[in-house]
C-alpha cells in the first residue's frame, strides 16, 4: 500500500513531523482517542442528568475528571522521568481501557448508578493524569529538534479537532442509542494508541534514576523549576493568559443557547470553528516562530483572542460570531503552542516530564479557577459583562511581559555532557550516605575577581537547579586570589545524578568559570561525606 504522506521535500514546514512514521501514527491514534474522550465526557454529563436531578451530582462529573490532575500531576511527572515512558504509556492506556470498558458494559447492562459513574469517571481521570506528562515528554523523542515546534502545533490541532468532533459525535450517539455505546467506543479508541505504542521500538529516554525514588524525583523537579528563570516566565504567562481566556471556553455554550437561541448543532458549529482556526494557525505557526520572538507572537495573538472574546459577548449574528471563533482558534493555538514550545525546548531529558507536569498543573488550575470565576460573574452580572471583563483581563495580562519575558533558548544544547570525572572513593560506599560537601578550589587574578564572581554566580544557579541544597563561595584572607566554591547535596547518589544532569550548555558556563583559574592544573574538586 502506498504511503499517503508525500516526501519531505513536498511537505510544508508545518507538516514535516507527519513525514516521520511513528509520529504520524501516534498523531492519528491520539486524535481518535481524544475524540473518544470528548464523547465520554459528553455522555457522562448527559447520563448523570438522567440518573439524578441534583445539580451537585452533575457538577461532580467534571470534578471527577479534573480532580486527579491536582492530586497526581507531581507524581505522574516524576514517574515518567524515572521509568521507561513507552511502558508507562502502555500501562496508563491499559488502565483507561479497563475503566472505559467496565463503564460501558455496566451502562449497557443497566447497572450504572450515580456513584458508579463518578467512580469510573474518576478512574479515567487518574489514567489521563498519569498519561499526560509522559505523553508530552515523549514528543521530542519522535521528531528532530528543529521540527519540535511544528510537532507541538500539530498535537494542538488534533486536540482541537477532537474537541470539535467529539462532543457532536457523542451527542449523536446518545440520541441514536445510549451513553453506554459512547463509553464502549471510547474504550476501543485506547486500543489504537496501545497498538502504535507497542509497535514503536524507539530508544528509551536518557535515564538518571540510579535508584531515585518518586518523592526524591518530585523534589528534584520542583528544585529545577525553582532555579530556572525561563520556566518562571512560561508558567506565569500561561497562568495569566488561561485565567482570562477560560471565559470564552466556559461561556460559549451559554451564549449559543441563551443569547443566540441556537440548537446543539449550532453550539457544535461554533466549537468546530475554533477547531478550524486551530488548523489554520498551525499552518503558519512554524514560520511565525522563525520570524518573530515568542513575546511578539504572544502579544499579537493574545490581542486577537481578546477580540474574539469581546466578539462572543458583543456580536448577535451567528455568521459573524463563527468568524470570530475561527480567529479565536488561530489565537488560542498560537499562544498555547508558543508556551508549550518555550517549555519543551528549555528542558533537558532527565527532568522534562516533571517540569511539564507543573506546566499542566498551572494550565488546568487556571482553567478550572477561571471557569468557576467567570461562571460566578456571569450568574451575578450577566454573560456579556463577564466576557467584557475577561477581555480586559487578557489585555491587562500582557503587562506581565515586562517582568516575565519569554527567553529564546534555541541554541542551547541540552544533551548530557558527561564531562565530570568519576570521583575516586573507597569501595563499598553506600549511595545513600550524605549529606555530601563538594569543594572546588580556584586561583584567580585579583584584577579579574569581579568578572569571576559574576560567572561563578551563573554557575551557582546550575548547581542549585541540578541538586545543590546549599551553595557559597569563600575567599582565603591569608592567600589573596584563592577562592573556594562549596555546595552541599543530600546524598552520594544525588551527587552522581548531578554528574549525569550536566548538559553541554551547562558545560559552557563551567568552562567560562574555569577560564579564570590561573593554576597549571584545572580547579581541584574534593568530596566530603558527613559522618554520623
Amino acid at each position: 500500500m502506498a504511503d499517503p504522506i508525500p516526501p519531505k521535500s513536498r511537505l510544508p514546514a508545518a507538516l514535516l513531523p507527519l513525514a516521520t512514521p511513528i509520529f504520524r501514527w501516534i498523531w492519528i491514534a491520539a486524535a481518535a482517542s481524544n475524540v473518544g474522550t470528548w464523547m465520554q465526557n459528553v455522555a457522562a454529563a448527559w447520563m448523570m442528568t438522567s440518573l439524578s436531578a441534583s445539580p451537585l451530582l452533575v457538577a461532580l462529573v467534571q470534578t471527577a475528571t479534573t480532580l486527579p490532575v491536582f492530586l497526581l500531576a507531581g507524581p505522574a511527572g516524576a514517574i515518567a522521568d524515572i521509568v521507561d515512558r513507552r511502558k508507562l504509556l502502555l500501562v496508563t492506556q491499559g488502565w483507561m481501557l479497563a475503566a472505559a470498558t467496565t463503564l460501558g458494559a455496566l451502562t449497557l447492562a443497566g447497572h450504572t448508578g450515580p456513584v458508579t459513574l463518578l467512580l469510573l469517571t474518576f478512574a479515567l481521570g487518574l489514567g489521563s493524569t498519569m498519561n499526560g506528562p509522559a505523553w508530552q515528554a515523549t514528543v521530542p523523542q519522535l521528531v528532530p529538534r528543529e521540527q519540535l515546534a511544528s510537532a507541538i502545533a500539530l498535537n494542538s490541532v488534533q486536540f482541537n479537532i477532537a474537541r470539535a468532533i467529539g462532543p457532536a459525535l457523542g451527542g449523536l450517539i446518545i440520541t441514536l442509542w445510549n451513553p453506554g455505546v459512547a463509553f464502549v467506543l471510547n474504550a476501543v479508541s485506547f486500543l489504537g494508541v496501545m497498538f502504535v505504542l507497542w509497535s514503536w521500538k524507539g530508544e528509551p529516554q536518557h535515564n538518571t534514576d540510579r535508584g531515585e525514588s518518586v518523592v526524591s524525583a518530585m523534589w528534584a523537579g520542583l528544585r529545577y523549576v525553582r532555579h530556572s528563570p525561563e520556566l518562571h516566565s512560561v508558567l506565569a504567562r500561561t497562568g495569566v493568559f488561561v485565567l482570562g481566556a477560560s471565559a470564552l471556553w466556559a461561556l460559549i455554550p451559554v451564549v449559543a443557547r441563551h443569547e443566540l437561541g441556537s440548537t446543539p448543532s449550532g453550539y457544535g458549529i461554533l466549537l468546530g470553528c475554533l477547531g478550524i482556526g486551530s488548523v489554520v494557525g498551525a499552518g503558519f505557526f512554524s514560520r511565525l516562530r522563525g520570524a518573530y520572538n515568542p513575546d511578539v507572537i504572544v502579544l499579537v495573538f493574545t490581542l486577537l483572542f481578546a477580540a474574539a472574546t469581546f466578539g462572543l459577548g458583543y456580536l448577535n449574528r451567528f455568521s459573524l460570531l463563527a468568524v470570530a471563533m475561527v480567529l479565536g482558534g488561530v489565537a488560542w493555538m498560537s499562544v498555547m503552542s508558543t508556551f508549550n514550545v518555550s517549555t519543551q525546548i528549555a528542558l533537558p531529558a532527565w527532568v522534562r516530564a516533571r517540569a511539564l507536569s507543573i506546566y499542566i498543573l498551572v494550565f488546568q488550575g487556571a482553567l478550572a479557577i477561571g471557569s468557576w470565576m467567570w461562571g460566578e460573574i456571569a450568574a451575578r452580572s450577566g454573560t456579556r459583562t463577564a466576557l467584557f471583563i475577561s477581555t480586559g483581563v487578557l489585555v491587562a495580562g500582557l503587562s506581565t511581559a515586562w517582568r516575565f519575558r519569554l527567553r529564546e533558548v534555541k541554541e542551547r544544547d541540552l544533551t548530557p555532557s558527561m564531562h565530570w570525572p568519576e570521583p575516586a572513593v573507597m569501595s563499598g560506599l553506600n549511595p545513600g550516605q550524605g549529606p555530601v560537601l563538594i569543594q572546588v578550589e580556584y586561583w584567580v587574578d585579583r584584577a579579574r575577581v569581579p568578572e569571576f564572581l559574576h560567572a561563578l554566580h551563573e554557575l551557582e544557579r546550575i548547581r542549585r537547579r541540578d541538586g545543590a541544597l546549599r551553595w557559597a563561595v569563600f575567599e582565603d584572607p591569608a592567600q589573596p586570589g584563592k577562592y573556594l566554591e562549596t555546595f552541599v547535596v543530600e546524598s552520594w547518589a544525588e551527587h552522581m545524578r548531578q554528574h549525569e544532569r550536566m548538559t553541554v550548555s551547562d558545560r559552557e558556563v563551567q568552562d567560562r568559570v574555569d577560564a579564570f583559574h590561573k593554576g597549571a592544573q584545572p580547579p581541584v574538586a574534593t568530596h566530603l561525606i558527613a559522618v554520623r
